[in-house]
Formats: C-alpha cells, structure tokens, sequence
C-alpha cells in the first residue's frame, strides 16, 4: 500500500484475526478513516493515536480482551456508532471523555464488567441507542436501566449538574466542565420526548475544521483550563 493509499482508506476491516494489537501510529496514518472493524480478535487496548482518527463514524471493537478504552476520546468528533461489547471480564470502566463524542448516536457496551456509567453519558444530546445489559452496574440503577435511554441520560445528567461526589482518582474534568458551565445539566421545561435534552456547547460543529492531529492539543483538558485558556474572553 502506498502512503497515498493509506492516507486515502476510508475504511478498515480487520475482524475475525488474532490480533493482540494495532499500530501505535494508526490515527497519525488513516487520517481519513471513516469506518474501522476490529472485532473478533484479542485486542486488550486501542493505541493511544486511535484518538486521532477524526474523520472516524463507526469504532467497532466488539469480541476482543479489551481492559480500557483511551481517556482522549472527545477528540472523535464524528464518530456515531461506537460498538465494545463482549469484552467480557475485561472491560470495567469507561472513560469520562465519552461524554464529548457530539455526534454520537449509538453505543453499545453490554456484557462487560462495568460497575457504573460516567455521569458524561448524560450529556450525549443524539444518544438514541444505548446497550447496556449483561454488566453488573450499580449506577445507573436497575429500575432507570429498564426504562431506557432517555431515562439513563436523565439520571445521569442529573448527577453530574449536582456535582455527585466521585472517588478522588476519577474526579476528572467533566466536572469542572460542569462547574465552568460548559455543560449545563439542567432539564429543559417543554413535552415529554425533550426530557432528555441538556444543554452543551452552543456550535460545537465550529471547532471540526481545527480538528486535525497538529491543533488536537488546543481542546485537551489541560489546556482547557490552563491559566492562559485558549476559550478565555
């Protein structure tokens, strides 16, 4: 494959193989990948670099060994199906950061080990989709769970605009988010089917053209809340 091939792959299938890890560089390479099919295999991480990928729709990992998922994932600011299931005894947490994935549409993270869902999730406005059974959550609890998506992000939302306390370890930065009223948790008054909506950025589809590997680094939490913030008046 020439490197002008590989720039220009838009999807990648590379299900039902033994794969024990990708490339470190593959977001740096595929920068035009919208599709990538990993399932199947013995993956116990995604690179670091798979965070890169911001032309990414579709992530679906589903069938591996995987333990985490990286922490920087807001970076994929078009990604719409995100699929890691059946991770089985792996997987037992989430990263905060997908609660930034704007486009997200569906996310399907049963039959693995997880014990709660980031309060973040609450903040997914397209989130239509959310499979969750075959994990022993404690948060949400089994009562939301059965009542559905809607139900979840509510709950959820409602947690994180109330600052819900947090072990020291994941006191991450979507509260301050919350906190600096980037996010604003607070239900919207109106007809039932709008219970969901919490209010976010209001135009995050202006940062998509400075979303590439060089400028990432300018919307990356620490930066976000340095003392010379590139979102400062």
């Amino acid at each position: 494959m020439t490197k002008k091939t590989q720039w220009a792959l838009e999807e990648l299938n590379a299900n039902f193989n033994k794969l024990t890890k990708l490339p470190e560089t593959i977001g740096f390479e595929l920068t035009n990948l919208r599709k990538l099919s990993v399932n199947s295999n013995k993956l116990a991480f995604l690179p670091h670099s798979t965070s890169h990928l911001t032309a990414l729709r579709v992530l679906d990992a589903r069938l591996n060994c995987l333990r985490a998922l990286p922490e920087d994932l807001e970076n994929l600011i078009n990604l719409e199906i995100l699929n890691v299931s059946q991770n089985f005894q792996y997987l037992e947490t989430l990263p905060y950061s997908i609660g930034l994935l704007w486009s997200l549409v569906e996310l399907d993270v049963s039959y693995n080990r997880i014990k709660s869902l980031p309060d973040s999730i609450g903040c997914l406005k397209k989130l239509q989709k959310l499979s969750v059974e075959g994990n022993p959550l404690r948060s949400p609890p089994v009562e939301v769970v059965q009542q559905g998506v809607h139900a979840i992000k509510e709950y959820l939302g409602q947690k994180l605009s109330s600052g819900h306390e947090s072990p020291t370890k994941k006191k991450s930065w979507m509260g301050k988010l919350v906190r600096y009223s980037t996010f604003n948790g607070s239900r919207k008054s109106g007809p039932r089917e709008d219970r969901d909506d919490f209010t976010a950025v209001p135009d995050y589809r202006s940062i998509q053209g400075l979303a590439s590997p060089s400028l990432i680094g300018m919307f990356s939490p620490r930066r976000l809340f340095s003392p010379r913030s590139y979102f400062s008046n």
